[in-house]
């Protein structure tokens, strides 16, 4: 299978269950399906194993259903169980080399990354993408740190031959400004998630991303 059908989405939509209001957050991601989502992240740390997994056999049924992708931050064990397509690593987590053996070579491994040592390391050791930043400032990654910015972001897509996802502060107001440094696509949380309308707000800055292939099944 080759990288270009792997990574069949440029929206990468990371779940906080914590700002859907008082939606459920399996509505607001179904929404954000219906309007366009192809690759969604669940990261939920605060959940114990049980939960962890009941909600993402929930999720593998849901986006399924889209033929959506499906990655589970860190959780290996998780990711196996349910099926998933892959996990999402941080730099604290299971080096890649040693998840890739879990894993196998068909699902996906992304890591997070927030200077461009990060993400060459991340490619030489064989993860499939990246998540870069924060770009922007945003609350839920100020502990990172001053946002990295426009100018790191170009120098790491430049560098780097596996897809940049630009995450941290992303909004309709600065996609173009990210893709045109380079990034294969946006990672982000509150603007779907936080959402008065997931759907509409997805299918929105899905129309300002490159056009996707249909994934190949």
């Amino acid at each position: 299978m080759s990288l270009e059908k792997r990574i069949d989405f440029n929206l990468y939509l990371i779940t906080d269950r914590n700002q859907t209001g008082s939606l459920r957050l399996l509505d607001v991601v179904d929404d954000a399906l219906k309007g366009g989502v192809r690759g969604i992240q669940l990261r939920e740390k605060d959940l114990s194993s049980r939960e962890l997994y009941e909600l993402a056999y929930d999720l593998r049924k849901l986006t399924a259903k889209y033929n959506a992708r499906l990655i589970i931050n860190d959780r290996i064990d998780i990711a196996l169980a349910v099926d998933a397509d892959g996990v999402h690593l941080g730099y604290n987590s299971m080096p890649i080399h040693r998840a890739r053996k879990l894993l196998g070579s068909s699902r996906l491994i992304g890591l997070s990354c927030h200077n461009q040592v990060n993400a060459i390391m991340a490619q030489e050791n064989g993860a499939d993408f990246i998540t870069f930043g924060p770009v922007y400032y945003t609350p839920s990654k100020a502990n990172y740190g001053k946002p990295v910015g426009v100018d790191k972001l170009e120098t790491v897509c430049h560098l780097l031959d596996i897809p940049v996802f630009a995450l941290g502060g992303i909004k309709e107001n600065n996609i173009d400004e990210v893709l045109a440094a380079g990034a294969s696509g946006i990672a982000l949380v509150s603007a779907i998630i936080a959402s008065d309308d997931p759907a509409a707000t997805a299918k929105e800055m899905i129309s300002m991303l490159p056009h996707l292939t249909a994934r190949e099944t």
